[in-house]
C-alpha cells in the first residue's frame, strides 16, 4: 500500500525530538494516528484508547501508566510513548505530568485527540510549560500531485518563511492523487477520501462519517437529552456554513435559544469540525458588520451533513458559494500550519464586501474569490475600495479564481489560480 506524505510530516518529526509532551489535535479521519505512527521509532509504546479493552484498563487505573513507564529499561535514547484519543481518559494527563517531571529526557509523550471539549470542561491538565500543541487538518492543495497535463510552475502565496510574497515558485508538491476542483468542492479533502477512486464509495464513507462520528461522538461528548433538535441544528449550520452567523435566524429555524446555539457551535469547534472567521476589526468605520462567519472544516463532511446529493450538478448549479467556502478553509489550514497571520472578512451594511483578509503584523492582504476563468478589474472593485481605505497597510490584493495562470490586473492586484492559494 502506498504511503502518502503529509506536508506537516517533516516538521512534526523534527519537533517531537524536543523534550516536551507533544499534543496533536484534529478532527477524526484527518490522519493523526497515521502521521504519528509513520514518524515513531519501531520500539515505541502505543496505546489506543478507542480500543474498549485498552480504554477500560486505564479508566480503572490511570496510574498504571506510571508503573508501566517506570519499568522500562534505562537507556540513552528516550522512549517514545503514543496515546491515541487521550480525551477519553483526561486523568492520564496527570500521570504523564508525573513521569515528565521525574525525568523530562527519558520519555517523549505524543498524545492525540479529536476533541478538546472533555479536556476543557473537566479542567484537564494540558501540561502548561511542558507541552507543545500541534494540529492536523484535511489536505491542502500543496499535498496533491499537480495535474498530469500541467507544465506550469507550482506557485503559492502562503509558503513557510514568506507570508504572501506574491507567487512563490519552486514549491514542493505532495503525492496524493491529483483531483480537479469540482471533485474537491463536492467530496472535500479528507485523506481517506482523496485516495478512493469510486464516487459511490466516497459517498458511503462521508455518510458514515456523519452518521457514526457526528452523531454518536457528539452524543457522547455533549450528553444532550434532545439529540433530534441538535441534529436539526447540525443540518442548518451546514446549510449556513461559510455565511455570516445570524443567531436570530438560527434560533427561529431551530427553535433553540441564543445561548444554546452558541454552545452548539462551541461543541463543533471543540471537536475541530468547524471554525469561526471574525469580522475585520481594524477599521474606524461604524458601518461594518461585526458578526463572525462559521465554516465546516471540510466541504465533503459539510455536504454530507446537509444531505446534499453527491453528483456534479450539486456543484454546478451554484458553484460560487462552495468555491468561496473552499478557499476560506484552504487559507485557514495554511495559516494554522504557518502559525503566522490571522484570517478575517470585511463587509459593510451597505453591501461592500471583501471575502477574506489576511492580517500579518501591520499589513493587510485582501482576497476576493470569483468563479471565473477570465478575471477583470470589475472583479476587484471591492479590493480597490478596501485598499484605498488602508493605503499604508495594504501592499497587495488578490483575486482567487479559475484562471489558468497568474494575471496582473493592476500594479497592486493579482489574479491567481485557485491552486496557488
Amino acid at each position: 500500500m502506498h504511503s502518502y506524505t503529509r506536508s506537516y510530516e517533516k516538521e512534526f518529526a523534527e519537533k517531537i525530538r524536543y523534550p516536551r509532551v507533544h499534543i496533536l489535535f484534529g478532527a477524526r479521519q484527518t490522519g493523526k494516528s497515521t502521521l504519528v505512527r509513520k514518524v515513531l521509532p519501531q520500539d515505541a509504546l502505543v496505546f489506543n484508547l478507542s480500543n474498549p479493552g485498552e480504554r477500560l484498563r486505564f479508566l480503572h487505573n490511570p496510574s498504571e501508566l506510571i508503573s508501566l513507564c517506570r519499568a522500562l529499561p534505562q537507556r540513552k535514547e528516550p522512549w517514545y510513548i503514543f496515546i491515541d484519543e487521550v480525551q477519553l481518559i483526561p486523568d492520564l494527563l496527570n500521570a504523564v505530568q508525573v513521569l515528565y517531571d521525574e525525568n523530562s529526557e527519558r520519555y517523549r509523550f505524543i498524545l492525540c485527540g479529536s476533541s478538546a471539549r472533555k479536556l476543557r470542561t473537566t479542567g484537564a491538565n494540558l501540561l502548561p510549560g511542558r507541552s507543545i500543541l500541534h494540529s492536523l487538518y484535511p489536505l491542502t492543495s500543496l499535498e496533491y500531485a499537480p495535474a498530469p497535463s500541467s507544465n506550469l510552475p507550482v506557485i503559492s502565496l502562503l509558503e513557510k518563511g514568506s507570508l504572501l510574497e506574491p507567487l512563490q515558485t519552486d514549491v514542493h508538491r505532495g503525492d496524493f492523487p491529483f483531483r480537479d476542483l469540482e471533485d474537491r468542492l463536492l467530496f472535500g479533502d479528507l485523506p481517506g477520501i482523496a485516495t478512493i477512486q469510486s464516487p459511490e464509495e466516497r459517498r458511503e464513507v462521508l455518510h458514515a462519517y456523519v452518521a457514526i462520528h457526528l452523531e454518536e461522538e457528539i452524543r457522547r461528548e455533549s450528553a444532550k437529552r434532545d439529540f433530534g433538535v441538535f441534529l436539526r441544528f447540525l443540518k442548518f449550520s451546514a446549510s449556513e456554513s461559510g455565511g455570516i452567523l445570524n443567531l436570530q435566524a438560527v434560533s427561529k429555524e431551530s427553535g433553540l435559544s441564543g445561548p444554546t446555539i452558541r454552545s452548539h457551535y462551541q461543541l463543533l469547534e471543540d471537536m475541530f469540525l468547524g471554525f469561526m472567521v471574525p469580522a475585520f476589526s481594524c477599521s474606524t468605520r461604524k458601518s461594518i458588520l461585526s458578526s463572525p462567519k462559521f465554516f465546516f472544516f471540510d466541504l465533503g463532511v459539510r455536504n454530507a451533513a446537509l444531505g446534499l446529493e453527491f453528483t456534479p450538478d450539486a456543484v454546478r448549479v451554484n458553484p460560487g458559494p462552495l468555491f468561496e467556502h473552499w478557499v476560506g478553509v484552504e487559507l485557514y489550514k495554511r495559516l494554522q500550519y504557518l502559525k503566522k497571520g490571522t484570517l478575517s472578512y470585511f463587509r459593510t451594511h451597505g453591501g461592500m464586501e471583501v471575502d477574506f483578509i489576511i492580517e500579518s503584523g501591520e499589513r493587510f492582504y485582501p482576497i476576493e474569490v470569483k468563479w471565473t476563468e477570465r478575471p477583470t478589474l470589475q472583479d476587484a472593485r471591492h479590493l480597490i475600495a478596501f485598499m484605498k481605505m488602508h493605503p499604508e497597510r495594504t501592499p497587495h490584493g488578490y483575486v482567487v479564481c479559475r484562471c489558468p495562470y497568474p494575471l496582473s490586473l493592476t500594479e497592486r492586484i493579482t489574479a491567481i489560480p485557485f491552486w496557488g492559494v
